[in-house]
């Protein structure tokens, strides 16, 4: 059977793809430390997330934005520092709620909780 160049090119960069992704998702992997695997998951999409383990982030501001900010990094602080980097994207977090609240008319408090994912 012959190829065209073009095909024999598409079968290179196809396979050159699926290496890519195989060593990057093995560089995520080594930057776990492995706790995660107390808790069950399960796939949701293309991302991996905790079952039903939930984690907690709170913060204060100068506004209700702010406030929110500081308890999406005290979520992905806490939740990196437990599981590794791939585990604290607040952003690919499943079941994610926050509450927020007015303590003063220069000061929010706000508390966020969601559920863990790793993009893999």
């Amino acid at each position: 059977m012959r190829m065209s160049i073009a095909g024999v090119v598409a079968l290179a960069l196809f396979s050159w793809a699926g290496t890519a992704d195989a060593q990057s998702k093995r560089a995520m992997e080594s930057q776990e430390t492995g706790v995660a695997q107390i808790h069950s998951w399960v796939k949701v999409g293309r991302k991996t997330c905790m079952l039903d383990h939930f984690h907690d982030g709170s913060g204060t501001g100068r506004n209700k934005r702010e406030a929110e900010a500081a308890a999406v990094r005290a979520w992905a602080d806490f939740t990196v520092w437990e599981y590794g980097p791939p585990w604290g994207r607040y952003a690919i977090a499943e079941s994610r709620s926050a509450n927020c609240s007015q303590q003063s008319p220069s000061s929010w408090s706000c508390a966020v909780q969601a559920r863990p994912c790793r993009p893999y």
